[in-house]
């Protein structure tokens, strides 16, 4: 079960969340194209697994310790077998759902058609799909008269086809087809009878139309079968300050399409003598994770899944204005009266764009300073931000540009916000900025103001609308304070953290969070030692670090109360027979991904509440800049309590975190009710009456 000193293996640990994701496909009350579409994050999930962890336990397996700039795992060997033991039972299990899908999809007269099985309308169909849309954009390889074997993108699918002749078994070639995904849709809608819905995948309009591509060279048998490559995808940096980032980050970009394979996935009933040349030609091995998958590959464009085929899917509900954020009015003005805290994707994301905006044409805002992290692909932050360059005002940002898998966009961005004249910085090569912090100063007879916010996500419009998250819109001084002291540090010719120590109110890490974290840890077991209560609740994308793990469970034996929602890696093992207290520990896997991270010590008029974009992680504590914020205003603390309390009773979607990894689902005790708490967390909100009064510090 991957438990060792006192604590699950983080990698296991992965792999048990990611089965929870499979949990949500297999789960029959889920519409059908919200059960293809956890299909679809499972698959992107593992891929993402497959291109960082294993890879970086690969290499730990290859290395010595002196040569690796990294926390080296016991046994990654071990570790590596583990996890393809796990990997290929959830295939098994994924292949199953899949296969119920279709069925539940054909009661429904939903059908996938293959390249076998079409019409005559259908065939004209995909004979002219192929013509205007696909032939251009395939580029057949025939492996077999090429000195070295073409670099197989990672994420891609190919097509790897056999061609022969019914007559000459001379006539026999290897050819390679990478299906366009991303330029065109994987799944196509067909022609169909009335009442009907005929599908196709991309690589089947493809297969159909192997005859228009190889025919005219003598073939006339042609078999096509799937394959899919996916590699290390870490980039390997210079951590000298002096060193140019940018043409490291560039360099590693392009040798990331070079990177190791660390899984080889294909159709497990594709030719022998075609799978033993691939493999020859990829200089792979069995040892090198090969699994065999079915005749579909690459699941994650189901998270594209045409959604018109559907008739019967009641949208999600709307996300809506904060009611103290409703517009017209200005935002600055409501803020330096009181403190707002957003709960995405239950309230609109467009009121952070409104500040900005507003910010951007206030003839009175001097400046802007805000960290970027991870950006949607039209980002409106970005546009505001230009805009208020234009009207004139001092803006800078600090991007980070090893966001992984962000890093081209946010080159991009760095060039176009320097084109514009914002001032960019980079921070530190050897950690990543993390805090998703702005303060925004305006100044109006001779006084000076600020104001700004404190968010667990990104300022990501896109994203805001499917990760549940925080942001803390305020202009308490000593927030503003402390922002703008982060930002010193940041902005400085060389980047130094000392600074961080001035702050007075932000918990910066990697300075002192761990420290202020632990020290409310041993707080509440005091508390809990002298019979005066004694609680935690934490909320966190996972839970890995060794110490604080083992602060944990010294409040469990000590008898403080605690809970923990944890939707991802949990490491920590909470059902010991030593606890005075078992603690309650659970998950959340629904339709938003649970992303904030809350902080909740002691009770009633001892309360203390932080949000933060830390996760209790080695890599966040001691490698990154986050803060941690504290909710000072009374109200608000009451809302995300509130809010908390309604997490920690969900029953529908909740399972246990446990040694066993069992996923086991929370159900309601006799007489208690179901309740699913992304939905009663929208209804509070979306009936919560507020009032402009001054701030209940």
């Amino acid at each position: 079960m991957g438990v060792k000193k006192q604590g699950v293996n983080r990698d296991i640990s992965w792999l048990a969340f990611n089965g929870r994701v499979l949990q949500e496909a297999a789960d029959e009350e889920n519409h059908i194209y919200d059960r293809l579409r956890f299909l679809g994050i499972f698959s992107n999930n593992l891929d993402e697994f497959f291109r960082v962890r294993v890879a970086t336990l690969n290499r730990m397996a290859r290395s010595s310790v002196n040569k690796l700039k990294m926390h080296l795992e016991d046994n990654p060997e071990k570790i590596l077998t583990r996890i393809m033991l796990i990997v290929l039972t959830q295939q098994q299990q994924f292949e199953k759902i899949y296969r119920d899908l279709v069925v539940v999809m054909e009661g429904k007269k939903i059908y996938f058609k293959t390249d076998k099985q079409l019409t005559k309308e259908q065939k004209l169909f995909v004979e002219n799909y192929f013509e205007e849309r696909l032939h251009t954009r395939i580029l057949p390889l025939m492996i077999e008269s090429i000195p070295s074997m073409p670099l197989l993108r990672d994420r891609s699918i190919y097509l790897a086809c056999v061609l022969g002749h019914s007559k000459s078994a001379m006539m026999h070639r290897y050819a390679l087809i990478e299906i366009p995904v991303g330029d065109l849709p994987r799944v196509v809608v067909l022609p169909s009878a009335k009442g009907v819905h005929d599908l196709i995948l991309l690589e089947d309009i493809v297969r159909y139309n192997l005859p228009y591509l190889f025919a005219p060279f003598g073939f006339d048998k042609f078999m096509g079968h799937l394959i899919k490559v996916t590699r290390d995808a870490e980039l390997e940096l210079d951590n000298d300050f002096h060193s140019n980032l940018i043409d490291d980050l560039e360099k590693g970009i392009k040798n990331r399409k070079k990177g190791k394979a660390t899984r080889f996935v294909y159709d497990k009933q594709i030719d022998a003598n075609l799978l033993e040349f691939m493999m020859k030609r990829l200089s792979l091995n069995k040892k090198d994770h090969m699994v065999p998958g079915g005749r579909i590959h690459n699941f994650k464009d189901f998270m594209d899944f045409p959604r018109e085929v559907f008739l019967d899917i009641n949208p999600r509900p709307k996300a809506f204005v904060h009611p103290l954020l409703t517009q017209p009015c200005r935002i600055m003005d409501i803020i330096s009266k009181k403190d707002v805290l957003l709960h995405f994707p239950y309230h609109s994301f467009d009121s952070v764009i409104d500040l900005l905006r507003e910010a951007a044409i206030d003839p009175s805002v001097v400046s802007i300073r805000v960290t970027l992290y991870r950006l949607a692909k039209d980002s409106r932050v970005i546009n505001a931000l230009v805009n208020a360059v234009r009207n004139g005002k001092q803006v800078s940002a600090v991007i980070e540009l090893k966001a992984r898998f962000d890093e081209e966009a946010n080159l991009m961005w760095k060039k176009r916000l320097e084109e514009e004249g914002v001032k960019v910085y980079i921070g530190l090569p050897e950690m990543k900025i993390h805090a998703k912090i702005c303060v925004i100063k305006r100044r109006e007879f001779n006084k000076t103001t600020q104001f700004g916010f404190v968010s667990t996500g990104n300022l990501n419009e896109s994203t805001a609308k499917v990760y549940a998250d925080h942001c803390l819109l305020t202009s308490n001084r000593q927030i503003m304070a402390d922002i703008n002291r982060v930002f010193d540090c940041l902005e400085r010719p060389i980047p130094n953290l000392t600074g961080l120590k001035s702050c007075r109110t932000l918990i910066p890490a990697p300075i002192s969070m761990r420290k202020f974290f632990q020290a409310q840890i041993l707080k509440q077991i005091s508390l809990s030692k002298r019979k005066k209560g004694g609680s935690l609740v934490v909320k966190l994308n996972s839970l890995t670090d060794e110490q604080l793990i083992q602060n944990l469970y010294d409040a469990a034996k000590a008898g403080v109360k605690s809970s923990f929602v944890v939707r991802g890696i949990f490491c920590g093992v909470m059902d010991q027979k030593s606890f005075k207290k078992q603690p309650q520990s659970i998950s959340i896997v629904d339709q938003y991904l649970e992303h904030a991270r809350v902080f909740i010590f002691g009770e009633e008029e001892q309360k203390q509440v932080f949000i933060s974009s830390a996760d209790w992680m080695v890599r966040n504590l001691d490698y990154r800049v986050e803060v941690a914020c504290p909710i000072i205003d009374k109200d608000i603390q009451t809302e995300l309590s509130h809010i908390m309390n309604i997490q920690l009773k969900e029953n529908e979607k909740a399972r246990i975190l446990d040694t066993a990894l069992s996923n086991q689902y929370v159900v309601p005790e006799e007489g208690e009710p179901w309740l699913r708490s992304q939905v009663a967390i929208h209804e509070y909100l979306k009936n919560k009456e507020y009032t402009i009064e001054s701030r209940s510090y």
